[in-house]
């Protein structure tokens, strides 16, 4: 569900960021109560085109709610938000998102370029409830460092439990541990250097690249356990979907007929051949569906087969007992037979 919140206030965070802070009105208090480490997902109306973007809070719970947003080259979203101003509404959708904070009392957060915006949010409660924080930080250089006063303002206040550790890719530094890319080599030198303890930690939190996400979690295969590894991908690398697969191409030229349950209510529509998921071929016939992302990543669309089948394009969010039990996502979902139940009610 979309609320209209108004922007009280946007700063720069960093070269080419900005963070926006949203007026919560008194109504609508309950529904954005947030976990450290969810997301919003803002939708605006950009040239005649419904867009909608996910980005992480960054803000603790009980400070004004904030996100930051990075322009990308050739972002839609990203560069209409550099123009927004104070005063202006967005539409925002409740927070989201399962990628949190669960009470550790000594974690590792570990994040590239933007990925900082959960972990603010993640270490200011953290460290709030007395909990044992390392974060490792990658930026090109130190002018694109996004949330750099509060992360100072945080080391300052909680200086015998944060450690905060600035890996630069195009400026050196006096270290050279600290010098280049965030990959798995450089966080396993950095915790035999002492600079932070993977094996001591009860969670450790990855957001960035998908390559970078990829690249430390396979180094830290046998230091941590994998039940204490979570990480959120901020964006996926450009390039085609998988091709569909024999079933399900058979089944777009056949037609197939999905039935959708949402908020209680039932409604019918058909997946043709030029539909390439479940959500677009909704939406050609004037049923939104929930969805944030289209990528696969951010779980809003998840639903439950109760009958049928479907294949998923792409997924990068649900995990593999979900899977077993029939959810998949809508965004991602290409029906492979002639009848598709979906229930978007499912717990």
């Amino acid at each position: 569900m979309f609320h209209d919140l108004k922007i009280s206030a946007i700063r720069p965070e960093g070269d080419g960021a900005v963070a926006l802070t949203f007026d919560v009105p008194e109504a609508a208090q309950e529904a954005f109560k947030f976990a450290p480490g969810q997301y919003l997902t803002l939708r605006a109306d950009i040239d005649g085109a419904d867009i909608r973007r996910s980005y992480s809070i960054a803000s603790a719970p009980g400070d004004p709610l904030t996100v930051g947003i990075k322009q990308v080259d050739g972002g839609v979203f990203s560069t209409f938000a550099q123009r927004l101003t104070p005063g202006e509404s967005l539409q925002v959708m409740q927070p989201e998102g399962r990628f949190t904070y669960q009470g550790e009392s000594k974690i590792v957060l570990i994040a590239s370029g933007s990925g900082i915006t959960p972990m603010v949010s993640i270490a200011a409660q953290a460290l709030a409830q007395g909990a044992e924080v390392a974060l490792i930080y990658g930026n090109r250089n130190s002018g694109t460092i996004m949330f750099r006063e509060a992360l100072d303002d945080l080391k300052d206040r909680y200086l015998d439990r944060f450690t905060l550790v600035h890996v630069l890719s195009r400026e050196p530094q006096d270290v050279a541990l600290l010098n280049g890319r965030i990959d798995g080599g450089k966080v396993t030198a950095l915790a035999q250097a002492g600079a932070v303890d993977l094996a001591g930690a009860e969670g450790v939190f990855l957001c960035g690249p998908g390559g970078m996400i990829e690249d430390v979690t396979a180094a830290l295969n046998g230091t941590v356990p994998q039940d204490k590894v979570h990480f959120e991908l901020f964006y996926t690398e450009d390039g085609p979907r998988p091709e569909r697969s024999a079933a399900a191409t058979a089944a777009a030229q056949a037609g197939v007929t999905v039935e959708v349950v949402l908020d209680g209510t039932r409604r019918a529509f058909q997946v043709e051949v030029g539909d390439d998921d479940v959500v677009a071929a909704a939406a050609r016939q004037g049923l939104e569906l929930p969805f944030s992302c289209k990528g696969g990543m951010c779980c809003t669309c998840r639903c439950k087969v109760v009958e049928g089948a479907a294949e998923m394009a792409t997924n990068y969010s649900l995990e593999p007992w979900e899977m077993e039990a029939g959810f998949t996502l809508a965004c991602q979902a290409r029906p492979t037979t002639e009848k598709l139940v979906l229930d978007f009610d499912a717990a």
